[in-house]
């Protein structure tokens, strides 16, 4: 089991010293990929013109843009609604940037009411993610959005 406080306590002070996105944002994928099991992707997607574009992240390839209500993460960013997907080829438009990835999550990062960046995890596993992971996530990012300066995305 992840221990979700212990990720946002680590993040948190990881990024009082400097606050600026890309080091908080590079240092969090690091710590979900190296504490969360079963993983194969695990980063940042910041809105840019209009469209998600690969923010920091650990793993395999990733999609360098997606439109907002396209696949899991514009979908996430078009509802400002965590997605929790058990099977991703169940999904209706999902995007496949890797093919191994079989389940996925996603949870948006909020600039004030504003959505501005989202958080991907995805598993090569069916069924990897539930309630307690969303729960866990969302408490991290909600920690994301006090540390960070969401300013300049």
């Amino acid at each position: 089991m992840t221990d979700y406080k212990l990720l946002a306590a680590q993040i948190k002070a990881l990024a009082a010293d400097e606050p600026n996105y890309i080091p908080v944002m590079s240092n969090a994928s690091a710590l979900l990929y190296d504490n969360m099991e079963d993983l194969n992707w695990a980063g940042f997607y910041l809105m840019n013109k209009g469209s998600l574009m690969l923010g920091p992240f650990q793993g395999k390839v990733a999609c360098i843009r997606i439109e907002v209500g396209k696949g899991v993460c514009g979908t996430a960013v078009a509802e400002d609604k965590t997605q929790l997907v058990k099977n991703v080829h169940e999904f209706p438009g999902h995007i496949a940037c890797d093919s191994a990835s079989n389940s996925e999550i996603v949870v948006p990062i909020h600039r004030g009411s504003e959505v501005v960046a989202v958080l991907d995890i995805d598993s090569p596993s069916l069924n990897r993610f539930d309630e307690a992971d969303k729960e866990g996530l969302e408490l991290f990012v909600r920690t994301l959005e006090e540390a960070m300066d969401l300013e300049t995305i």
